[in-house]
């Protein structure tokens, strides 16, 4: 009797647990977000299929593990090697194919300064999703957008920030005792040789040269000026970073500009090529860009 009770008791379980409901999968939260032009952005969840419309959002996606989610990105986006398998939905400067755009079906467009206001507007008369990231002014806000991408992708930059906050800290503990600085002139465009652009306070460059422990001769202008010969050679800087030598700007052009010759940095061969994406895309490269121009100027307490 015991056992036929216990084997009513057995089936009775088995039809009640096929009977109920099958548990649903969980729902990602809603997110709402203020971006950089102040605007709220409204998400159901976390973006499962996304556009980048800059070189550094698409970096920041694949960095805090999003990248798979990345459907389409702008014609300058070159890193990582996988962004290039990415559709190409055009030129920020020369013009977006929004055609391709909203073909992709996107649910959330990602774009930087180097995108106008009247661009987001565009797109968001198209109904489609879009939120602004603005540049960061220091590293720690580099950080930051690194948290705010993640949160929209539904990722975790813990891992990430917590590993370039080490590699920082790394840097600053060589450099920051050192009572001296390294004079430097950051060449960004060579084009007219008279009077070659470079980058002064306020930029990223001028940021991570100062953290390098450089000096940056162009650090009491602001932005991107234009230095003539005679305030190069006033400077004398010790040290030339060529970051136009993608350009085809080496150290024996520089070498070979009327004036140039007697340059401290040219005479003692310090005229060096340098990969300016590293300090131009306000990425997580950023402290690629550091720790590059550190070991650049101060290679004995980096072997």
């Amino acid at each position: 009797m015991f056992r036929k009770t216990l084997l009513l008791t057995l089936l009775l379980a088995l039809l009640i647990a096929g009977c109920a409901p099958a548990a649903e999968a969980p729902i990602s939260a809603a997110i709402t977000l203020t971006d950089g032009l102040g605007r709220p952005v409204v998400m159901n969840g976390a973006a499962q299929r996304i556009i980048s419309l800059a070189p550094s959002n698409t970096e920041i996606l694949f960095a805090v593990g999003a990248g798979a989610q990345v459907i389409g990105r702008d014609a300058y986006s070159d890193y990582p090697a996988e962004a290039l398998d990415v559709a190409d939905i055009g030129d920020t400067y020369a013009g977006l194919n929004t055609e391709l755009i909203v073909s992709l079906k996107p649910d959330l467009i990602l774009a930087a300064e180097i995108n106008t206001a009247e661009q987001v507007k565009a797109l968001e008369d198209l109904g489609l999703t879009v939120y602004y990231l603005k540049n960061p002014n220091t590293l720690e806000e580099m950080y930051t957008n690194l948290e705010i991408v993640a949160q929209l992708t539904g990722q975790d930059p813990t891992k990430l920030t917590d590993s370039l906050k080490a590699r920082v800290a790394a840097v600053d503990e060589k450099i920051l005792p050192l009572s001296s600085r390294i004079s430097v002139f950051y060449e960004l465009d060579g084009t007219d040789p008279a009077k070659p652009y470079t980058a002064g306070s306020g930029t990223f460059i001028n940021l991570l040269i100062e953290r390098a422990g450089g000096y940056n001769i162009a650090s009491d202008i602001e932005g991107y000026p234009q230095l003539s010969l005679e305030q190069v050679v006033a400077a004398d800087p010790m040290f030339i970073v060529l970051g136009d030598s993608a350009f085809g700007v080496t150290a024996e052009a520089v070498a070979a500009r009327p004036g140039w010759e007697n340059l401290s940095a040219v005479k003692s061969g310090q005229v060096l090529p340098f990969d300016d994406n590293l300090l131009s895309r306000p990425g997580p490269r950023l402290v690629d860009g550091l720790e590059a121009l550190a070991k650049l100027l101060r290679p004995g307490l980096f072997e």
